[in-house]
């Protein structure tokens, strides 16, 4: 186990986490009170000393880097920025208890957007604008990020595509383009450019600046913290559309967007993970419309927000304009579902993603072909590639596991004693990273419900889900930190 070079890489990371602290201390500084000030202060010297004390211990690190030392370097560095990222909630006392500090920032940076803050409206805009921050440093992926800025050079190859592997989300793991370096830019350039651009169309509808920046943040990252207690209900139908619109921009894999820019028009309309995406995006939408079209004045209504849920729900954002855990059970239903489905890989949605989804239905086709016919060879292509086996039963164990977790984590919220309902789709928001759920947890209610020893499980639920489930179980795999 090389334990220097990950101290080296975690170093780097929490180095990043201090940088992108400045904004929020200069707000604080601005408009915030002297605690929140000082809070943040005290955060980044002390980040940023951490990050001094690990680069001085990894003096020398080895380049020996492999797939174990990846998984077990993301999992244990998200655990450390949300661990630091949370201290300007608890110091500031804006959130007095460390564990529901922990327990805001892992959804900021999972992009859940779960919360345990029952007036958003309360905070100051320097802990409003890093919860909403949050959202768009975890939704690229914060060593995404920390590979586009690595210099060039073979020295970095061996272990780039370890962590790339590990945190990027969906069933198989490629590059843009020849260099991992140069993926990574092309997808952060991406992401900048598309939040810039939804920053833009917010602005341009009448959107106060402060408010703009936080809601294409979560927009950004799909992940849902809001600035207002109501979430976007207060906001205009205009402002509604075009936060629905960007959410689903988002969640499409950013790597269509590269094959746009290089006039590749064909090879994207013929992306068989995307025409699922959008199909179901399309049928859901219509099949909620005509359900909850009695709750709503004009059937224009009834489509703004029947499409404006499909798409915070599917790509896993979590904003809302209406209670719909008020609809009619149906509707609920088809939501749940969303929930489980998700975005495209290679998005910021969260979920068990739309690629992983059609890989199953093909596997569960090709099986069925088998019984009736078994001496016939039959494999599976997406996209007319041949899909490796490997990568297909990559996806039955991530099915497995993540059923298995669904699981024990609904037997163990229930000892809070709350409904089915709350407890399953708490645990099946945590670990698609949605944030609101039905019932206790809907969209009008947060986390606060829960005991110190369920928001934990969740914690765990919102890190599993975010890093597609194995680098946080291996952590708890004792074999995993041996030297051989």
């Amino acid at each position: 186990m090389n334990y220097k070079m990950m101290g080296r890489f975690h170093a780097l990371i929490l180095a990043i986490l201090a940088f992108f602290m400045i904004p929020a201390l200069i707000i604080s500084l601005v408009g915030g009170t002297a605690k929140t000030t000082m809070a943040f202060a005290a955060s980044m010297a002390l980040t940023a000393a951490v990050a001094v004390l690990l680069a001085r211990i990894s003096r020398g690190a080895k380049r020996d880097f492999y797939i174990r030392e990846g998984l077990i370097c993301v999992g244990s560095s998200w655990i450390v920025i949300s661990f630091f990222g949370c201290l300007p909630f608890w110091l500031s006392g804006e959130i007095p208890s460390f564990l529901d500090a922990l327990f805001e920032m892992v959804s900021g940076f999972t992009t859940t957007g779960a919360s345990v803050i029952a007036n958003v409206e309360g905070l100051s805009r320097g802990v409003l604008y890093w919860r909403s921050f949050s959202h768009w440093l975890g939704g690229m992926g914060v060593l995404v990020f920390l590979l586009a800025l690595l210099p060039p050079g073979g020295r970095n190859e061996g272990f780039t595509m370890h962590l790339f592997r590990a945190e990027s989300p969906g069933p198989e793991v490629g590059k843009l383009v020849p260099s991992l370096r140069k993926t990574a830019r092309v997808l952060y350039l991406t992401y900048i450019a598309l939040t810039v651009s939804n920053l833009i169309f917010l602005l341009i509808g009448g959107m106060p600046l402060f408010d703009a920046i936080c809601t294409a943040f979560g927009t950004a990252g799909t992940g849902g913290f809001g600035i207002k207690n109501d979430s976007l209900a207060s906001y205009s139908p205009y402002l509604q559309n075009v936060t629905t619109v960007f959410m689903l921009l988002f969640g499409i894999n950013f790597g269509c967007y590269y094959l746009l820019l290089l006039g590749k028009l064909k090879n994207v309309f013929r992306d068989e993970e995307l025409r699922l995406y959008i199909g179901v995006v399309v049928c859901a939408v219509t099949l909620i419309a005509f359900n909850t079209r009695h709750l709503f004045s004009s059937l224009g209504e009834t489509v703004r927000h029947a499409a404006f849920q499909v798409a915070t729900i599917v790509t896993t954002t979590g904003f809302a304009t209406t209670d719909f855990d008020l609809w009619p059970t149906f509707s609920k239903t088809v939501l749940v579902l969303l929930m489980v489905i998700g975005a495209c890989a290679g998005s910021t949605g969260g979920g068990m993603k739309c690629s992983r989804v059609l890989l199953l239905l093909k596997n569960l086709k090709r099986n069925i072909t088998r019984i009736l016919q078994p001496s016939r060879v039959q494999v599976i292509r997406v996209n007319g590639k041949t899909v490796d086996e490997q990568v297909v039963s990559n996806t039955g164990a991530y099915l497995a596991a993540y059923v298995i977790l669904l699981i024990a984590s609904t037997l163990l919220l229930a000892i809070d004693g709350h409904s089915f309902e709350t407890n399953f789709t708490a645990a099946l928001a945590a670990m698609n990273n949605i944030g609101p759920g039905l019932d206790a947890v809907g969209p009008t209610c947060n986390y606060t419900v829960f005991s110190p020893l369920s928001k934990i499980v969740l914690i765990l639920d919102m890190l599993a889900g975010r890093l597609e489930i194995f680098p946080i179980l291996i952590l708890f795999n004792p074999r995993a930190w041996r030297k051989k």
